[in-house]
């Protein structure tokens, strides 16, 4: 059998407008006139016209020409097999649908369009990159466009989730992040939660997507995204929760203080100039450098005790209660419906803590942060820790440096450089060094959750105070579809 294990079908059929024998076998391998096909990663669906079965794929392009966009990209093509009797037709029909749903594909989404993001190119993308795809895969799909920030979470919360077999995000990474904040905050939560997420880049950042289609050698492209979800594969994705009092926000890829959420949020004064923003941005904050008073507490993981200086427990006792607060009338208030964040006992950990001043603090739980940005080269989805990348002081040259080796991971390797793996972490954030009357800014998955006094646009709200904050993780909490 070459490999392709026993049979499920072998017949006659015309093919090209010859007479040849077609076989599908148990290991998945469609073959006929010399042309084998992989039905697990090629084929995404049939349809019936008289005798003849239509076949589509999605194949490797063989002719250099570059297609969707992507160089070693993936070409729609459509093979046509014709059987001989009514009897052979439904034996192939009923047989190759049965192997089909055999492997677990979703039959049914619900997909978020956000025509807002990145360079505004979300409905076009959708249009020409991934809706053909879900046709071709004869995935049923309802198409949401998002229409202000927080609809997406919004949409979520009163989802009837019964009814679809995941939820797709066409978007930046914000989406994916509201996406998961309205999973946790239902009442359903639990179960609400192992929903698959799927994420095809149409944004500016495009973390997630990168690091998924990185980790299978993938370019970063809708199609590549999109035929990940239609395969149906699934990975368990870390969940970090941010906590202050009684109010929570679920993180899926960062959390940053310092100069990277410096120049992340403040760049936007630049967005006319596109992704270059953050690379002008970048220089002048280098130049112009910034320190932050404050500290940070963490648990590290296993071989990264040798970071920081032991803490007495009795000083973290503060951090007992996280999930509730007192009202004006000393009664204690818990917290709102939906997840309260993973249960272990805090003080029974081993707690660290490292002093200020702080050039940039980075949190991680994915590799890339952006479809440039490999900020923590060994960021894994669901170890149960994040990637802590610190600079407590660096020259300004080998800092500059460090942010020309941010698209390889090159950073990490730096005297300068802190690089470790934490269980959870505590964020006390003080102003900036030699300016207590200016603060900073603290950004998680590309939202500002905290501003403190004199930071940029100060005025605005936020969720958070710029104050003391705690992150826990959860290990494997959401899913994602992913390579196999």
């Amino acid at each position: 059998m070459d490999g392709a294990g026993e049979y499920i079908l072998s017949e006659q059929v015309r093919a090209d407008g010859e007479v040849t024998t077609a076989s599908l076998s148990t290991a998945g391998e469609l073959r006929w006139s010399g042309r084998r096909l992989d039905v697990e990663k090629e084929v995404l669906g049939f349809s019936v016209d008289g005798y003849k079965i239509k076949i589509r794929a999605a194949v490797r392009d063989e002719s250099g020409v570059c297609c969707f966009g992507v160089e070693d990209a993936l070409i729609r093509k459509t093979y046509v097999l014709e059987l001989f009797s009514d009897e052979s037709l439904r034996t192939w029909t009923e047989s190759f649908q049965k192997y089909l749903d055999s492997l677990g594909r979703p039959k049914k989404l619900f997909v978020f369009v956000n025509p807002h993001g990145g360079k505004k190119s979300a409905s076009k993308i959708f249009d020409k990159d991934v809706k053909p795809l879900l046709d071709d895969a004869n995935i049923d799909y309802t198409v949401q466009e998002t229409k202000y920030q927080l609809h997406a979470k919004e949409v979520v919360e009163s989802l009837d989730l019964s009814r679809y077999d995941g939820l797709v995000c066409v978007s930046g990474d914000g989406i994916l992040v509201e996406v998961l904040n309205g999973l946790l905050v239902r009442e359903d939560w639990n179960n609400a939660i192992k929903t698959p997420l799927g994420v095809i880049p149409a944004g500016t950042g495009n973390g997630m997507a990168k690091s998924l289609l990185d980790s299978c050698g993938e370019p970063c492209a809708a199609s590549n995204a999109t035929l990940l979800i239609i395969r149906g594969h699934r990975r368990l994705l870390d969940v970090a929760t941010v906590s202050q009092e009684n109010t929570r926000f679920f993180s899926a890829l960062m959390l940053a203080w310092g100069l990277v959420a410096d120049i992340d949020i403040e760049s936007e004064k630049y967005r006319w100039m596109g992704s270059a923003r953050f690379d002008v941005y970048g220089l002048i904050r280098v130049f112009r450098l910034r320190k932050y008073d404050g500290n940070i507490l963490f648990v590290p993981a296993s071989g990264f005790e040798s970071y920081g200086e032991t803490l007495d427990l009795e000083s973290v006792i503060t951090i007992e209660g996280e999930n509730e607060t007192k009202s004006n009338d000393g009664k204690v208030k818990t917290l709102e419906k939906g997840y309260e964040g993973p249960k272990f006992d805090l003080k029974s950990l081993n707690w660290r803590k490292i002093d200020g001043p702080f050039v940039s603090i980075w949190l991680h739980n994915v590799p890339w942060g952006s479809e440039s940005t490999m900020a923590a080269p060994d960021a894994k989805f669901s170890d149960g820790f994040l990637d802590l990348i610190m600079i407590k002081d660096c020259p300004k040259i080998s800092l500059l440096k460090l942010l020309t080796e941010l698209n390889n991971g090159g950073h990490v390797k730096s005297p300068y450089v802190s690089y470790l793996k934490v269980k959870a972490f505590m964020l006390q954030p003080g102003p900036r060094h030699g300016n207590p009357a200016k603060s900073g800014i603290i950004d998680v998955d590309g939202e500002v959750i905290a501003r403190g006094i004199g930071a940029y646009k100060c005025e605005d709200a936020t969720l958070m105070r710029y104050d003391q904050l705690l992150i826990k993780v959860d290990q494997g909490l959401a899913t994602l579809f992913a390579p196999k």
